[in-house]
């Protein structure tokens, strides 16, 4: 008995721990605690009605943060952030469009499929995991003792959901693998690609010998074109503004500080023994790697090490401005092992980051009254200018922004922003433009018209000019002797492959070859960069029916892996066009 209460007494904690490393976490949700803001909607946003939660999506974001920091030893950047963010808000959408797909396919878990994915014959990997033996069968008792224990009755509501929204997933992944089967046939030829070889010579005839002067594109060509391919030339809303900018690089305070930091480790660093635990505990930027090498094989800027006894630590040397010391931590036949301590001088939050933030507000809060010209004209900043796309997170010449463009998509004509951090700086900006999507008039892609057009025609001259060739020999010596060039080998092009070897990527050429018998010629193909003739000199064929059963349940497994990848991607952009979804974060967190 004492041994059971015991049990019963520790389960608590066992399965709280559990809960959290089993993601039920994401599972809390639906509480109402912002639903008392004024003047904006209660929830954070909605998929077709059903409301995203503040707390589920703080949970989100929270558990990416601390991956991140689990993973990394430099500090979270704003995009990074915001990265995560984003990444948190397409998560809790994906799910809901999921699970309302699934209500609507009528796909369920009973309660009796639930008791039996926990005390069943054969009970859920999950159940099986904790509740498993040395001698790997199910111990009862102990399960019986945790489902019975009153204090773990919400545990057990909370592993009863996960459990039950798995097995849910699980059955849709089965329907929607139930409609991508692999047949024997996509099989063979998969088996086929991967284990077919050729040998081949070619003569290739680049289109880039042809040149301009030799092609004319008229303006009713372009014209046409255009027309014809609108759709090509589509662009989303897009944005073009103004802004100012305040550096967040470092300044010399900032180095100082830093390199104050790291001296005030170096007795630490050389008390140390176990260095992992020591680079990790304290964040260095360079890892510890425990291992010797040759004291020639020691790059120039981490020499100093070569000047210490073993236990001994450097002084502090700044390389490419960041404070690094170095420890010898062992020696043996020539080679050394040592440990190198930094850190990343960054900006300091305070006296730097928080300083150039209120410059900022203090630029948003004059140019709105005075102007946004004249306030950069009274300050002597200067304005730069900038174009964005709605969805990209990338902005030509500032770099990754999301949080500009966030705010972008939110600004109206004329209208300031007030502070936006990004990685190495803050920016102002005023709106100028707003330009909705659609297709891009002529004149902006003009240009790109009358190149794609040239590269058309020059295809097209190249592949006469080849035929002409072609027509008049009997042999590929002739084909080069004529046309000036020399004939090409490749050995071992593989069926699957892409690139030819003195050729580059020409899988159409590839697939061409693997059509003809061996010993034949080709006809005049075009490729992606020149048109070719082809001979055949040995062509190899692997047989599916050499397959393994090994090799075939492989490729089976392969096959429906990238058929689920690709139509689960394709079927969620569609469910997401076709879904009403709301996104409050802007109006109730700002930006």
């Amino acid at each position: 008995m004492g041994a059971m209460s015991k049990m019963r007494n520790s389960t608590p904690i066992v399965l709280w721990v559990l809960i959290f490393s089993f993601g039920v976490l994401w599972v809390l949700q639906d509480t109402q605690v912002f639903d008392a803001l004024a003047g904006g909607p209660a929830y954070l946003g909605s998929v077709n009605g059903d409301n995203i939660t503040h707390e589920e999506y703080n949970n989100r974001v929270s558990y990416y943060v601390e991956q991140y920091n689990e993973q990394s030893n430099t500090p979270m950047t704003t995009e990074m952030r915001t990265f995560y963010e984003e990444q948190a808000w397409e998560d809790l959408v994906a799910e809901r469009l999921m699970a309302q797909k699934m209500d609507e396919l009528g796909i369920t878990v009973t309660d009796q499929e639930l008791v039996n994915m926990i005390t069943g014959e054969n009970p859920d990997p999950f159940i099986r995991q904790q509740f498993q033996d040395e001698d790997g069968r199910i111990d009862r008792i102990a399960l019986r003792a945790a489902i019975e224990a009153p204090e773990n009755q919400q545990i057990w509501m909370m592993i009863e959901q996960q459990l039950r929204q798995n097995r849910r997933q699980q059955k849709m992944s089965n329907f929607i693998a139930s409609g991508l089967r692999v047949s024997s046939s996509d099989i063979n030829q998969a088996y086929k690609k991967q284990n077919s070889y050729a040998d081949i010579r070619f003569v290739r005839f680049p289109y880039s010998e042809i040149s301009d002067d030799e092609i004319e594109v008229t303006d009713s060509e372009i014209q046409s074109y255009y027309d014809n391919n609108r759709d090509q030339f589509h662009r989303e809303e897009s944005y073009r503004f103004r802004y100012v900018s305040f550096d967040k690089t470092p300044t010399s305070e900032d180095t100082l500080r830093i390199r104050q930091d790291v001296e005030e480790l170096r007795t630490l660093f050389a008390d140390a023994e176990n260095h992992q635990d020591f680079m990790q505990q304290y964040q260095s930027a360079t890892s510890f790697q425990d291992s010797f090498v040759s004291r020639d094989e020691i790059r120039e800027e981490y020499s100093p090490v070569l000047d210490l006894e073993v236990g001994e630590v450097s002084d502090v040397y700044m390389i490419d401005g960041n404070p690094h010391m170095f420890k010898l931590v062992d020696e043996r036949n020539g080679e050394i092992k040592f440990a190198v301590f930094s850190y990343i001088v960054i900006a300091d939050p305070i006296a730097t980051v928080d300083r150039l933030a209120e410059e900022a507000e203090e630029f948003s809060f004059f140019a709105n009254e005075d102007g946004f010209e004249a306030e950069a004209e009274a300050q002597g900043y200067e304005i730069h200018t900038g174009s964005a796309t709605k969805g990209t997170s990338v902005v030509p010449g500032i770099g990754e922004a999301r949080p500009l463009v966030n705010e972008l998509e939110r600004l109206r004509r004329g209208q300031i922003s007030d502070g936006i951090e990004l990685a190495n700086e803050f920016v102002v900006v005023q709106m100028t433009e707003v330009i909705s999507a659609g297709p891009r008039p002529l004149s902006e892609v003009r240009s790109q018209i009358e190149s794609r057009l040239r590269d058309m025609k020059r295809r097209e001259a190249t592949a006469q000019r080849a035929q002409e060739v072609y027509q008049g020999a009997q042999i590929l010596e002739e084909i080069a002797e004529a046309s000036g060039k020399e004939i090409q080998t490749a050995n071992n092009v593989r069926f699957g492959a892409n690139t030819i070897s003195g050729a580059g990527r020409e899988p159409g050429i590839i697939g061409a070859v693997f059509g003809l018998e061996e010993g034949a010629r080709s006809g005049v193909l075009e490729g992606n960069s020149a048109a070719f003739v082809v001979e055949v000199n040995d062509l190899s064929i692997a047989d599916p029916a050499q397959m393994s059963s090994d090799e075939r349940r492989e490729l089976r497994q392969q096959l429906e892996q990238q058929k689920y990848s690709v139509f689960g991607n394709v079927w969620l952009e569609q469910m997401k066009k076709d879904a009403t979804i709301r996104d409050n974060r802007f109006r109730l967190m700002g930006g």
